[in-house]
């Protein structure tokens, strides 16, 4: 499994990246997982739903499934957060994984660059950033600029990198 980041500050585009870059690279015919990281104290599970009284009650695990979906929710009680290669370790092997979020981790990354966020460029510092995807020309950049609207063009870039397509 090939895993590549989407890397950038909150704002910058990274899930509308994503939205656009799943459908196209699914219609090449490439296996598509993501793996995203929240920034936030987040809950997928409401009050009054069974699962969540489960959690309530003191269960470490609470798997919910359908004959659609299921979801595992693990309370990790004060522990740290797992590193992303444990995380990883815990996907069912797909073509590519894409992870969003997680920029300060060690695995090759797309920067998505918008001035507008009014943050600067991760990349000069980040060894793992192969290039950078914005909406405006960047000069002095060690990495190709990609353009944040050519969602084909970003495909094949993450492609070639994970030798899922012939250079």
């Amino acid at each position: 499994m090939q895993v590549f980041g989407i890397a950038g500050w909150s704002g910058s585009g990274k899930t509308t990246l994503l939205k656009g870059l799943i459908p196209a690279l699914t219609a090449r015919g490439v296996g598509v997982s993501t793996l995203k990281h929240a920034h936030h104290s987040f809950d997928i599970d409401m009050p009054g739903k069974d699962s969540y009284e489960h959690r309530a009650a003191g269960a470490s695990e609470v798997m919910i499934s359908s004959a659609n979906r299921w979801a595992l929710m693990h309370e990790l009680k004060g522990a740290a957060e797992p590193p992303l290669c444990d995380l990883i370790a815990r996907m069912s092997p797909v073509d590519l994984l894409l992870v969003e979020g997680f920029k300060w981790e060690a695995h090759p990354k797309l920067e998505i660059h918008r001035p507008i966020v009014g943050k600067p460029l991760l990349q000069p510092d980040d060894p793992h950033i192969v290039a950078v995807a914005s909406d405006i020309q960047l000069d002095g950049l060690s990495v190709p600029l990609l353009d944040i609207t050519d969602i084909g063009g970003i495909a094949d870039f993450i492609l070639r990198q994970c030798r899922l397509l012939a250079v």
